[in-house]
């Protein structure tokens, strides 16, 4: 079984992932979009979203990082993808799946499942532009508002030349609400010849193996339940036991140290209280975490209240 980390805008960042990878489970990151719109972005864009270029791709813990890209001008998303394989990026994964209304509207993400033929322009354009051997994947919904073009989506990233095909089993209309269609993607399967994985609504080892067997897919990309259960892939693939909460709490200090020591330390309380709200579905004691510091906005004094913190 082949564990994938999920890349969630505003989220996952190199901190997370370095994160979640350390904890185990993982074999493969993938960064949170790089927008393209009409130009070829500087190196330093790649690196800020991907710092792990500057150790060849991998994250401490050994975990290659594979960049995202989203956007709807087949050139430019090529001219960018050679790019970021020459920094260093472990293949190319483009963006077909992003519910946003502000990257909808910018013709980018989920919006362009309504439009096959320019799935297919843009895979083949940055087909030819990769280096020989570039995995080259992509990552889709069933659809925008239904799944009337699923299969033809599919078969024209399929076809354009991908290597390998994520799908998040819900429409963009259905956003996050479960649940999530997997036997959809075993339907897909019967029409595309290269691998699928399945991504959507695995929150624990029970649902990661009920999703493997209606998709009919081995391999699964993981998202919020990750955040929920920071040790999920290495639950699901039977190495640990989930972790005890004095664990997470310790991955909530050490989350701490990383984030006030980086250029996003001014954005720390924000995430710790968007990470307690996930982990507080697996986890009682994040619930009333979040209580004590949600009306916090001061680094210190959040870091104090975690050291302080008891749940007993």
């Amino acid at each position: 079984m082949h564990i994938t980390l999920a890349p969630m805008e505003g989220v996952v960042d190199s901190l997370m992932r370095d994160m979640l990878t350390r904890v185990g489970g993982f074999d493969l990151c993938v960064t949170e979009f790089v927008r393209i719109v009409d130009q070829l972005l500087p190196k330093r864009v790649f690196y800020r979203m991907c710092p792990e270029l500057h150790h060849h791709g991998y994250t401490p813990s050994g975990v290659p990082v594979k960049v995202q890209l989203l956007g709807s001008e087949p050139q430019w998303l090529a001219e960018n993808a050679v790019r970021a394989v020459e920094l260093g990026s472990h293949g190319i994964d483009l963006n077909f799946g992003c519910p946003a209304k502000t990257v909808n509207k910018s013709k980018g993400g989920a919006v362009l499942l309504q439009e096959p033929e320019t799935l297919y322009q843009i895979l083949s354009t940055v087909r030819q532009a990769l280096p020989k051997g570039t995995v080259l994947s992509a990552k889709m919904r069933l659809g925008f508002a239904d799944t009337t073009l699923a299969i033809e989506n599919a078969h024209a990233i399929a076809s354009g030349g991908a290597d390998l095909l994520v799908i998040h089993a819900r429409t963009k209309l259905d956003g996050y609400k479960p649940p999530a269609y997997w036997p959809w993607i075993a339907k897909i399967k019967q029409h595309v010849d290269i691998p699928l994985v399945a991504n959507g609504e695995i929150w624990g080892r029970e649902q990661a193996f009920q999703c493997i067997q209606e998709s009919e897919c081995q391999n699964i990309m993981l998202g919020r339940g990750a955040l929920a259960l920071p040790n999920l892939a290495a639950v699901i693939k039977g190495t640990q036991q989930s972790m005890l909460w004095p664990e997470v709490k310790q991955l909530l200090l050490d989350y701490s140290g990383y984030e006030l020591y980086s250029d996003k330390g001014k954005y720390f309380p924000n995430r710790v209280k968007q990470w307690l709200g996930y982990l507080s579905r697996q986890y009682w004691q994040a619930e009333q975490l979040f209580i004590q510091i949600r009306t916090l906005h001061n680094a210190q004094q959040i870091i104090d209240k975690l050291k302080q913190f008891d749940a007993s």
